[in-house]
């Protein structure tokens, strides 16, 4: 007998809102992401605020999907698409800027990377991922007015709630600056993604539920949950090696997800709920290049428990 699905925002088994339904619904037909480098840097490698950068980010400033940086965005983006095609030969794509940090450039630099793909016809939006330090009043104008003129997304990396992990992971910003990103960002009615990373060095389950927690609370419209994966290169493989990483295992990232999820507003867009690196340079957790089973788990979890994303969100508010 086939269990009916009670999730509301899904036309598929999906029992949480993903970003594949949502699109389909606000376009009408397949949208995907195309990922660029605009060849900028992050304030934490550069000595803005700090130098190395996040113990977990790649060379590739976590782009390592993107197109290559030593070539315009335009080119790039002709390139990246035409990959993306050999999946889906039909659609309209979502520029994606991915590597690095997105707003950390004078406001005439990200003009000359942003403006030139809006003039793609394929192009039906703009997808930035940027830093909660890197949005000053004159930048933020702009992404309200690009906000006018297409269908805009900021992805805010937050990774952590927690100071602790913050500075072990070098993120060289804290919480309360993150609210305030946000808080700046849904002033002008932008769209705001928030990254979290499971399995980050010394967090238990109830550190990462904790981040959870405190995202859902926020006035976020999107979601991407990430499986801390370890990359060859990364500082990561220094605090690993002292012991201060364990990789989380299949079986507890989903039952985490799952959890996590449950707490998470019904209505809040799930970009992405696993992560995974290219396969040369990982170093763990191995199981995470099997997308799909990972996927097909959480499926799996929430049909056994009869439960959906949100289920437990209004408990969480009236606490």
């Amino acid at each position: 007998m086939k269990v009916q699905n009670p999730f509301p925002y899904t036309n598929d088994n999906k029992r949480y809102h993903t970003w594949n339904y949502h699109l389909r619904n606000e376009f009408g037909e397949k949208i995907f992401k195309v990922s660029l480098d605009a060849g900028f840097d992050c304030p934490n490698r550069d000595g803005t605020v700090a130098y190395g950068g996040c113990t977990f980010c790649s060379a590739a400033g976590s782009g390592d999907f993107a197109g290559d940086r030593r070539d315009d965005v335009i080119t790039q983006y002709h390139e990246m698409k035409e990959k993306m095609r050999s999946k889906w030969k039909d659609g309209k794509c979502i520029a994606y800027f991915q590597a690095y940090t997105n707003t950390h450039a004078p406001l005439e630099v990200l003009k000359e990377k942003f403006e030139p793909l809006l003039a793609e016809k394929d192009v039906v939006g703009l997808s930035i991922a940027t830093r909660p330090d890197c949005l000053p009043d004159d930048v933020v104008e702009y992404l309200a007015d690009l906000n006018k003129r297409t269908y805009l997304w900021v992805e805010l990396g937050l990774q952590t709630v927690h100071e602790r992990t913050a500075n072990l992971i070098n993120r060289a910003h804290n919480y309360p600056s993150y609210v305030e990103g946000v808080n700046k960002l849904r002033k002008h009615g932008i769209r705001v993604c928030s990254h979290i990373i499971n399995g980050l060095p010394l967090e238990d389950y109830d550190m990462m539920m904790e981040t959870a927690r405190e995202v859902a609370k926020l006035d976020v419209q999107g979601i991407k949950i990430h499986l801390l994966h370890l990359l060859k290169g990364t500082p990561m493989v220094k605090q690993y090696e002292k012991g201060q990483l364990e990789f989380l295992s299949l079986e507890d990232y989903v039952s985490l997800v799952v959890d996590q999820l449950e707490i998470i507003p019904e209505d809040v867009i799930v970009h992405r709920i696993t992560g995974d690196g290219p396969p040369d340079l990982m170093i763990g957790p191995m199981w995470s290049l099997n997308k799909w089973e990972v996927l097909n788990s959480i499926d799996a979890e929430f049909v056994r428990r009869g439960s959906w994303q949100g289920k437990y969100a209004n408990e969480e508010k009236q606490q």
